[in-house]
């Protein structure tokens, strides 16, 4: 048996996810650490209770979002190294790859933290542009109207049948417009992820990047800007920094993960995203999901 552990990303949150990990060892502990670290209170958030009117207390908002869903699923990453589980290899879509980079035991807990407050607030700082998820298509027409339009890229490349744009709006607009397709669905996001619009937050990240230790690997990991296997430390740290500007290859990362033998995905964190494009893009894999101490057993 090959297990892939893979780690979803913003989307999957929801109100009361933090609940089913709470009595796992370490929660309150961590919820408390990246409390003082956005100076407020991460857990109240999880929970939808209000805040300060100073402060953000919507979990949809980028700034909690990203720490809130990187606190879930490190713990449940915590849990299943008590047990004694190892994935042969592992895998995060877009934020979940910082996940994913824990889990493989690139950086602990603290860094992984405040690695995600960085990112989240430069992230929610970048604004303008616009997304929109495109379902059924044909890829051909697609990449022909991409490339012919300035100012969007496919940001999230998710399976075949499902693509995420990002640009200005006006671009994106008129790739959904012409495009043959089943549904265009614009995203609430405050910019245009995933795109070189994030360039600027690209750089400030790089520079806070540069500053801190990775460790190479403890098994390979499949980074959005390259699903190749790697676990070298600094080619893992190379491949973070271009993530906020070029694509998540997820389509590719699945045909990574059936390439190397990988029959059973395990979905760490709320939701079953990931398993719902597994199911349809890895025929045979056994699909997991783990969202709580309930799903491992507590």
């Amino acid at each position: 048996m090959s297990i892939a552990w893979v780690f979803p990303g913003q989307g999957s949150q929801k109100v009361g996810m933090a609940d089913p990990v709470l009595s796992l060892p370490g929660a309150e502990a961590r919820f408390a650490l990246a409390s003082r670290l956005l100076g407020r209170d991460l857990l109240a958030i999880c929970r939808g209770e209000p805040g300060d009117a100073d402060d953000p207390a919507d979990l949809n908002d980028t700034r909690n979002t990203q720490p809130a869903l990187f606190v879930v699923e490190s713990l449940i990453v915590d849990e299943l190294r008590r047990q004694g589980r190892e994935p042969a290899l592992v895998a995060g879509h877009s934020l979940g790859e910082l996940v994913a980079l824990y889990a493989a035991e690139v950086f602990d807990a603290a860094t992984g933290l405040e690695l995600m407050q960085r990112r989240s607030e430069l992230m929610a700082a970048a604004g303008g542009g616009a997304m929109a998820a495109v379902i059924g298509f044909e890829r051909s027409q697609l990449d022909d109207l991409v490339n012919a339009t300035e100012g969007v890229v496919i940001a999230n490349d998710n399976s075949a049948a499902q693509v995420v744009l990002s640009g200005t709006a006006d671009a994106v607009a008129a790739v959904g417009e012409a495009l043959t397709c089943k549904r265009v669905i614009p995203l609430a996001v405050s910019g245009a992820f995933h795109s070189p619009f994030m360039q600027d937050a690209a750089d400030a990240f790089s520079q806070h990047l540069d500053d801190l230790s990775f460790e190479d690997a403890r098994f390979p990991v499949l980074s959005n800007t390259d699903p190749t296997p790697c676990m070298d430390a600094a080619e893992l740290k190379r491949r973070l920094h271009r993530q906020m500007i070029t694509g998540v290859r997820w389509r590719e990362t699945m045909l990574a993960m059936t390439d190397a033998g990988v029959d059973t995905l395990v979905e760490v964190g709320p939701g079953a995203v990931l398993s719902g494009l597994a199911k349809r893009a890895m025929p045979g894999v056994t699909l997991s999901q783990l969202a709580g101490a309930g799903d491992l057993g507590l």
